[in-house]
Protein backbone atom coordinates (compact mmCIF):
# COMPACT_ATOMS: atom_id res chain seq x y z
CA UNK A 1 0.00 0.00 0.00
CA UNK A 2 2.82 2.40 0.94
CA UNK A 3 4.60 1.62 -2.32
CA UNK A 4 1.49 2.41 -4.38
CA UNK A 5 1.03 5.69 -2.52
CA UNK A 6 4.68 6.60 -3.10
CA UNK A 7 4.36 5.75 -6.79
CA UNK A 8 1.33 8.01 -7.15
CA UNK A 9 3.16 10.79 -5.32
CA UNK A 10 6.25 10.56 -7.52
CA UNK A 11 4.14 10.31 -10.68
CA UNK A 12 2.16 13.39 -9.62
CA UNK A 13 5.36 15.33 -8.94
CA UNK A 14 6.78 14.38 -12.33
CA UNK A 15 3.53 15.22 -14.12
CA UNK A 16 3.28 18.66 -12.50
CA UNK A 17 6.92 19.38 -13.35
CA UNK A 18 6.35 18.41 -16.99
CA UNK A 19 3.21 20.57 -17.10
CA UNK A 20 5.04 23.65 -15.83
CA UNK A 21 7.88 23.08 -18.29
CA UNK A 22 5.41 22.69 -21.17
CA UNK A 23 3.66 25.94 -20.20
CA UNK A 24 6.95 27.79 -19.82
CA UNK A 25 8.49 26.51 -23.05
CA UNK A 26 5.25 27.14 -24.97
CA UNK A 27 5.17 30.73 -23.69
CA UNK A 28 8.78 31.33 -24.73
CA UNK A 29 8.21 29.79 -28.18
CA UNK A 30 5.07 31.87 -28.66
CA UNK A 31 6.79 35.15 -27.80
CA UNK A 32 9.82 34.46 -30.01
CA UNK A 33 7.77 33.19 -32.95
CA UNK A 34 5.24 36.03 -32.64
CA UNK A 35 8.09 38.53 -32.79
CA UNK A 36 9.50 36.83 -35.91
CA UNK A 37 6.11 36.59 -37.66
CA UNK A 38 5.35 40.23 -36.85
CA UNK A 39 8.60 41.30 -38.48
CA UNK A 40 8.04 39.16 -41.58
CA UNK A 41 4.42 40.08 -42.21
CA UNK A 42 4.10 43.55 -40.71
CA UNK A 43 3.37 45.04 -44.15
CA UNK A 44 1.41 42.10 -45.59
CA UNK A 45 -2.16 42.68 -46.65
CA UNK A 46 -4.58 41.15 -44.15
CA UNK A 47 -1.89 40.51 -41.54
CA UNK A 48 -3.41 42.18 -38.49
CA UNK A 49 -2.07 41.66 -34.98
CA UNK A 50 -4.90 39.25 -34.21
CA UNK A 51 -4.22 37.31 -37.43
CA UNK A 52 -0.51 37.03 -36.59
CA UNK A 53 -1.43 35.79 -33.11
CA UNK A 54 -3.58 33.12 -34.76
CA UNK A 55 -0.77 32.18 -37.12
CA UNK A 56 1.66 31.88 -34.22
CA UNK A 57 -0.76 29.66 -32.30
CA UNK A 58 -1.07 27.39 -35.35
CA UNK A 59 2.71 27.07 -35.57
CA UNK A 60 3.10 26.51 -31.81
CA UNK A 61 2.34 22.73 -31.62
CA UNK A 62 4.88 21.94 -34.35
CA UNK A 63 7.61 23.94 -32.60
CA UNK A 64 6.61 22.57 -29.19
CA UNK A 65 6.79 18.99 -30.49
CA UNK A 66 10.46 19.50 -31.33
CA UNK A 67 11.24 20.46 -27.72
CA UNK A 68 9.45 17.48 -26.11
CA UNK A 69 12.67 15.43 -25.58
CA UNK A 70 14.34 18.35 -23.80
CA UNK A 71 11.24 18.98 -21.69
CA UNK A 72 11.36 15.35 -20.58
CA UNK A 73 15.08 15.63 -19.77
CA UNK A 74 14.84 18.86 -17.77
CA UNK A 75 11.59 17.85 -16.05
CA UNK A 76 13.18 14.57 -14.92
CA UNK A 77 16.29 16.33 -13.63
CA UNK A 78 14.27 19.04 -11.85
CA UNK A 79 11.88 16.60 -10.16
CA UNK A 80 14.64 14.25 -8.99
CA UNK A 81 16.90 17.05 -7.74
CA UNK A 82 13.95 18.59 -5.83
CA UNK A 83 13.16 15.23 -4.20
CA UNK A 84 16.82 14.78 -3.32
CA UNK A 85 17.07 18.19 -1.68
CA UNK A 86 14.12 17.37 0.57
CA UNK A 87 15.70 14.00 1.40
CA UNK A 88 12.62 12.18 0.09
CA UNK A 89 14.70 9.84 -2.04
CA UNK A 90 16.93 9.13 0.96
CA UNK A 91 13.88 8.14 2.99
CA UNK A 92 12.67 5.93 0.15
CA UNK A 93 16.03 4.18 0.00
CA UNK A 94 16.03 3.77 3.79
CA UNK A 95 12.62 2.11 3.56
CA UNK A 96 14.15 -0.59 1.34
CA UNK A 97 12.85 0.75 -2.00
CA UNK A 98 15.36 0.22 -4.78
CA UNK A 99 16.25 2.83 -7.37
CA UNK A 100 14.32 0.91 -10.03
CA UNK A 101 11.19 0.91 -7.89
CA UNK A 102 11.11 4.64 -7.22
CA UNK A 103 12.21 5.37 -10.79
CA UNK A 104 9.25 3.43 -12.18
CA UNK A 105 6.76 6.36 -11.78
CA UNK A 106 9.16 8.68 -13.62
CA UNK A 107 9.65 6.21 -16.47
CA UNK A 108 5.89 5.64 -16.61
CA UNK A 109 5.35 9.40 -16.70
CA UNK A 110 7.84 9.74 -19.56
CA UNK A 111 6.04 6.96 -21.46
CA UNK A 112 2.65 8.65 -20.97
CA UNK A 113 4.14 11.99 -22.04
CA UNK A 114 5.40 10.28 -25.20
CA UNK A 115 1.95 8.83 -25.91
CA UNK A 116 0.41 12.28 -25.40
CA UNK A 117 2.90 13.64 -27.93
CA UNK A 118 1.93 11.00 -30.49
CA UNK A 119 -1.84 11.09 -30.02
CA UNK A 120 -2.49 14.77 -29.26
CA UNK A 121 0.43 17.11 -29.94
CA UNK A 122 1.40 15.55 -33.29
CA UNK A 123 -2.09 15.74 -34.90
CA UNK A 124 -2.39 19.35 -33.70
CA UNK A 125 1.10 20.07 -35.07
CA UNK A 126 0.28 18.52 -38.46
CA UNK A 127 -2.96 20.47 -38.82
CA UNK A 128 -1.45 23.70 -37.54
CA UNK A 129 1.57 23.45 -39.83
CA UNK A 130 -0.64 22.88 -42.86
CA UNK A 131 -2.88 25.85 -42.03
CA UNK A 132 0.08 28.08 -41.15
CA UNK A 133 1.72 27.31 -44.50
CA UNK A 134 -1.50 28.23 -46.30
CA UNK A 135 -1.79 31.54 -44.44
CA UNK A 136 1.87 32.45 -44.93
CA UNK A 137 1.59 31.73 -48.66
CA UNK A 138 -1.49 33.95 -48.95
CA UNK A 139 0.35 36.81 -47.25
CA UNK A 140 3.44 36.54 -49.45
CA UNK A 141 3.79 38.26 -52.81
CA UNK A 142 5.79 37.53 -55.96
CA UNK A 143 8.60 39.86 -55.02
CA UNK A 144 8.98 38.42 -51.55
CA UNK A 145 8.74 34.64 -51.87
CA UNK A 146 7.40 32.78 -48.89
CA UNK A 147 9.73 30.49 -47.00
CA UNK A 148 6.78 28.78 -45.38
CA UNK A 149 7.34 25.11 -44.92
CA UNK A 150 10.23 23.19 -46.36
CA UNK A 151 11.18 23.14 -50.01
CA UNK A 152 9.17 20.58 -51.94
CA UNK A 153 10.78 17.97 -54.17
CA UNK A 154 10.93 18.79 -57.86
CA UNK A 155 8.58 16.82 -60.09
CA UNK A 156 9.28 15.87 -63.69
CA UNK A 157 6.59 15.53 -66.33
CA UNK A 158 7.43 14.04 -69.71
CA UNK A 159 4.76 13.99 -72.40
CA UNK A 160 4.94 13.42 -76.15
CA UNK A 161 6.19 16.91 -76.96
CA UNK A 162 7.16 18.44 -73.64
CA UNK A 163 9.78 17.70 -70.97
CA UNK A 164 9.13 19.80 -67.88
CA UNK A 165 10.11 19.99 -64.20
CA UNK A 166 7.93 21.65 -61.58
CA UNK A 167 8.92 23.22 -58.27
CA UNK A 168 7.52 25.62 -55.67
CA UNK A 169 8.24 27.14 -52.27
CA UNK A 170 5.07 25.93 -50.54
CA UNK A 171 2.52 23.15 -51.01
CA UNK A 172 -1.13 23.78 -50.16
CA UNK A 173 -4.40 21.86 -50.34
CA UNK A 174 -2.79 18.43 -50.05
CA UNK A 175 -0.36 19.12 -52.87
CA UNK A 176 -2.79 20.34 -55.54
CA UNK A 177 -2.01 24.04 -55.05
CA UNK A 178 1.56 25.33 -55.38
CA UNK A 179 2.68 28.72 -54.13
CA UNK A 180 5.48 30.58 -55.96
CA UNK A 181 5.54 27.81 -58.55
CA UNK A 182 8.23 27.32 -61.19
CA UNK A 183 7.74 25.43 -64.47
CA UNK A 184 10.89 24.81 -66.53
CA UNK A 185 10.61 23.33 -70.04
CA UNK A 186 13.45 21.57 -71.89
CA UNK A 187 14.02 20.89 -75.56
CA UNK A 188 15.19 17.62 -77.12
CA UNK A 189 18.83 18.51 -76.30
CA UNK A 190 17.96 19.04 -72.60
CA UNK A 191 18.43 22.81 -72.88
CA UNK A 192 16.04 25.19 -71.16
CA UNK A 193 13.67 26.64 -73.74
CA UNK A 194 11.06 28.21 -71.46
CA UNK A 195 10.52 29.15 -67.82
CA UNK A 196 7.23 30.14 -66.21
CA UNK A 197 7.09 31.63 -62.71
CA UNK A 198 3.60 31.82 -61.21
CA UNK A 199 2.22 33.18 -57.98
CA UNK A 200 0.08 30.05 -57.69
CA UNK A 201 -0.44 26.89 -59.73
CA UNK A 202 -3.63 24.88 -59.24
CA UNK A 203 -3.90 21.32 -60.53
CA UNK A 204 -7.13 20.87 -62.48
CA UNK A 205 -8.36 17.93 -64.56
CA UNK A 206 -5.75 17.61 -67.29
CA UNK A 207 -3.95 20.93 -66.81
CA UNK A 208 -2.20 23.30 -64.38
CA UNK A 209 -3.90 26.67 -63.96
CA UNK A 210 -1.23 29.32 -63.36
CA UNK A 211 -2.00 32.77 -61.96
CA UNK A 212 0.10 35.92 -62.38
CA UNK A 213 2.71 34.28 -64.61
CA UNK A 214 6.11 35.62 -65.65
CA UNK A 215 7.19 33.93 -68.92
CA UNK A 216 10.89 33.89 -69.78
CA UNK A 217 12.54 32.56 -72.95
CA UNK A 218 16.29 32.59 -73.63
CA UNK A 219 17.26 35.71 -75.58
CA UNK A 220 13.84 37.34 -75.24
CA UNK A 221 12.34 39.95 -72.93
CA UNK A 222 10.25 38.47 -70.14
CA UNK A 223 6.52 39.13 -70.26
CA UNK A 224 3.77 38.75 -67.67
CA UNK A 225 0.32 37.27 -68.24
CA UNK A 226 -2.52 37.08 -65.71
CA UNK A 227 -3.37 33.44 -66.36
CA UNK A 228 -1.99 30.43 -68.22
CA UNK A 229 -2.97 26.80 -68.69
CA UNK A 230 -0.32 24.10 -69.03
CA UNK A 231 -1.47 20.61 -70.10
CA UNK A 232 -0.46 17.80 -67.73
CA UNK A 233 -0.81 14.05 -67.53
CA UNK A 234 -0.29 14.03 -63.77
CA UNK A 235 -3.17 12.73 -61.69
CA UNK A 236 -4.34 14.63 -58.64
CA UNK A 237 -3.87 11.61 -56.34
CA UNK A 238 -0.30 11.13 -57.56
CA UNK A 239 0.60 14.77 -56.98
CA UNK A 240 -0.94 14.73 -53.51
CA UNK A 241 1.22 11.79 -52.48
CA UNK A 242 4.34 13.02 -54.29
CA UNK A 243 4.30 16.45 -52.67
CA UNK A 244 2.96 15.60 -49.21
CA UNK A 245 5.36 16.58 -46.43
CA UNK A 246 5.77 13.98 -43.63
CA UNK A 247 5.61 16.61 -40.88
CA UNK A 248 2.18 17.79 -42.11
CA UNK A 249 0.70 14.29 -41.95
CA UNK A 250 -0.96 13.38 -38.64
CA UNK A 251 0.00 10.12 -36.96
CA UNK A 252 -3.47 8.69 -37.58
CA UNK A 253 -3.11 9.20 -41.37
CA UNK A 254 0.48 8.08 -41.96
CA UNK A 255 -0.29 4.41 -42.56
CA UNK A 256 -2.90 5.29 -45.18
CA UNK A 257 -0.52 7.74 -46.84
CA UNK A 258 2.19 5.09 -47.03
CA UNK A 259 -0.17 2.58 -48.63
CA UNK A 260 -1.36 5.10 -51.24
CA UNK A 261 2.19 6.26 -52.02
CA UNK A 262 3.31 2.66 -52.57
CA UNK A 263 0.42 2.07 -54.96
CA UNK A 264 1.81 4.90 -57.14
CA UNK A 265 5.39 3.69 -56.88
CA UNK A 266 6.46 6.74 -54.82
CA UNK A 267 9.25 6.43 -52.26
CA UNK A 268 7.86 6.13 -48.74
CA UNK A 269 11.16 6.55 -46.87
CA UNK A 270 10.17 9.94 -45.45
CA UNK A 271 6.73 8.81 -44.30
CA UNK A 272 8.02 5.53 -42.86
CA UNK A 273 10.79 7.32 -41.00
CA UNK A 274 8.29 9.83 -39.62
CA UNK A 275 5.95 7.05 -38.47
CA UNK A 276 8.72 5.06 -36.76
CA UNK A 277 10.13 8.24 -35.24
CA UNK A 278 6.75 9.00 -33.68
CA UNK A 279 6.34 5.42 -32.46
CA UNK A 280 9.77 5.57 -30.82
CA UNK A 281 8.97 8.83 -28.99
CA UNK A 282 7.90 7.17 -25.69
CA UNK A 283 11.13 5.17 -25.61
CA UNK A 284 13.13 8.30 -26.46
CA UNK A 285 11.59 10.13 -23.49
CA UNK A 286 12.33 7.13 -21.25
CA UNK A 287 15.97 7.34 -22.42
CA UNK A 288 16.00 11.06 -21.60
CA UNK A 289 14.61 10.30 -18.12
CA UNK A 290 17.28 7.65 -17.51
CA UNK A 291 19.93 10.19 -18.52
CA UNK A 292 18.37 12.65 -16.07
CA UNK A 293 18.49 10.01 -13.33
CA UNK A 294 22.19 9.27 -13.87
CA UNK A 295 23.07 12.88 -12.98
CA UNK A 296 20.39 13.62 -10.37
CA UNK A 297 20.18 10.67 -7.96
CA UNK A 298 23.38 11.33 -6.03
CA UNK A 299 22.31 12.83 -2.69
CA UNK A 300 23.15 16.49 -2.16
CA UNK A 301 21.30 18.48 0.46
CA UNK A 302 22.00 21.86 -1.05
CA UNK A 303 23.79 21.87 -4.40
CA UNK A 304 24.16 19.26 -7.10
CA UNK A 305 27.48 19.13 -8.95
CA UNK A 306 27.22 21.62 -11.79
CA UNK A 307 29.61 19.64 -13.93
CA UNK A 308 27.51 16.50 -13.52
CA UNK A 309 24.30 18.33 -14.43
CA UNK A 310 26.03 19.92 -17.43
CA UNK A 311 27.16 16.45 -18.47
CA UNK A 312 23.55 15.25 -18.37
CA UNK A 313 22.38 18.18 -20.48
CA UNK A 314 25.13 17.59 -23.05
CA UNK A 315 24.32 13.87 -23.16
CA UNK A 316 20.66 14.63 -23.82
CA UNK A 317 21.58 17.14 -26.51
CA UNK A 318 23.90 14.64 -28.21
CA UNK A 319 21.14 12.01 -28.18
CA UNK A 320 18.67 14.46 -29.71
CA UNK A 321 21.09 15.58 -32.43
CA UNK A 322 21.93 11.95 -33.22
CA UNK A 323 18.27 11.01 -33.61
CA UNK A 324 17.66 13.99 -35.92
CA UNK A 325 20.69 13.18 -38.08
CA UNK A 326 19.88 9.49 -38.36
CA UNK A 327 16.25 10.38 -39.11
CA UNK A 328 17.49 12.50 -42.03
CA UNK A 329 19.47 9.50 -43.27
CA UNK A 330 16.34 7.37 -43.03
CA UNK A 331 14.23 9.89 -44.94
CA UNK A 332 16.79 9.99 -47.74
CA UNK A 333 16.98 6.20 -47.96
CA UNK A 334 20.61 5.93 -46.84
CA UNK A 335 19.53 3.98 -43.73
CA UNK A 336 16.40 1.80 -43.44
CA UNK A 337 13.63 3.85 -41.73
CA UNK A 338 13.16 1.25 -38.98
CA UNK A 339 16.85 1.29 -38.09
CA UNK A 340 17.12 5.08 -38.35
CA UNK A 341 14.27 5.65 -35.90
CA UNK A 342 14.81 2.93 -33.33
CA UNK A 343 18.54 2.19 -33.13
CA UNK A 344 19.70 5.48 -31.48
CA UNK A 345 16.86 5.27 -28.95
CA UNK A 346 17.59 1.64 -28.04
CA UNK A 347 21.30 2.39 -27.65
CA UNK A 348 20.65 5.46 -25.47
CA UNK A 349 18.17 3.55 -23.28
CA UNK A 350 20.61 0.69 -22.82
CA UNK A 351 23.47 3.06 -21.96
CA UNK A 352 21.33 4.98 -19.48
CA UNK A 353 20.19 1.78 -17.77
CA UNK A 354 23.78 0.46 -17.69
CA UNK A 355 25.15 3.64 -16.10
CA UNK A 356 22.36 3.64 -13.54
CA UNK A 357 23.03 -0.02 -12.70
CA UNK A 358 26.72 0.75 -12.26
CA UNK A 359 26.01 3.72 -10.01
CA UNK A 360 23.41 2.05 -7.82
CA UNK A 361 24.34 -1.65 -7.81
CA UNK A 362 28.05 -1.48 -8.49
Amino acid sequence: MMFKTLNRYFLKRYGLTVLWFVIGVAAIIFLIDFSEMSGRFSDAKGASVLAIVGLTLMRLPQLLQQTVPFISLFAGMTALIALNRRSELVVARAAGISVWQFMFPFLLGAFLFGMLTILVINPLAAYGQSEATRIEASWSDQDQPSDAGTAIPWMRQISSNDDMIIGATAVLENGTLLSQAVFIHFDSQNRIRLREDARTAKLQDGYWLLKDVLITRPGEVSRRVPELKIPTTLKREFVQERLSQPDTVAFYDISKKIAVARSYGISTNGLETQMNSLLSTPLLLIAMTLIAATVSLKFSRFNQSRSVILGGIISGFVLYVTTVLVKAFGSSGVVPPLVASWLPVFVATALGATILLHQEDG
